[in-house]
């Protein structure tokens, strides 16, 4: 057998089987994967839309809403809020309990499905905040108020 032959046969040995596993990774990580859209972009796509996806944006002022509601044979209060980027909103009901950080005119970020009434059911929220933030706890605390001020 000729060099050039052995070269090619042991390369294809070793790069089809590399080649076919990277294939069925990605193949079976696909049902793991979680987009990241705007209000405007969910509303643009919603009818390609059929999986599980993360909204992000503002909460809008005066939109949080609290009600009770009968959710696994149990009270629950089901809290529903709108979500803005200041094109288009996108309402957002979730059964459960907010961060400590949520509050209107806050950045958030929800992980949920898109009903077909364009209302987010979230079953995961994420309140962000800037890199400034400190808890009320320790904001209370003097030789910590005097530190801040010395910045």
């Amino acid at each position: 057998m000729k060099k050039k032959n052995k070269r090619l046969k042991t390369l294809l040995f070793f790069l089809v089987p590399l080649f076919t596993g990277t294939a069925i990774i990605f193949y079976n990580l696909k049902d793991n994967m979680i987009f990241f859209y705007s209000p405007t972009e969910i509303l643009n796509r919603s009818e390609e839309i059929k999986s599980i996806v993360r909204l992000g944006g503002m909460v809008k002022k005066g939109s949080v809403r609290k009600e009770s509601t009968f959710f696994n044979g149990a009270n629950a209060e089901e809290v529903s809020f709108i979500i803005t980027d200041f094109k288009n909103e996108i309402e957002v009901k979730f059964v459960g309990i907010l961060p400590d950080l949520f509050k209107e005119e806050q950045g958030v970020v929800v992980q949920g499905n898109i009903d077909t009434m364009k209302v987010m059911r979230a079953t995961e929220v994420l309140a962000k905040h800037d890199e400034n933030y400190m808890p009320p706890e320790i904001e209370a605390i003097e030789s910590i108020k005097e530190k801040i001020n010395d910045i």
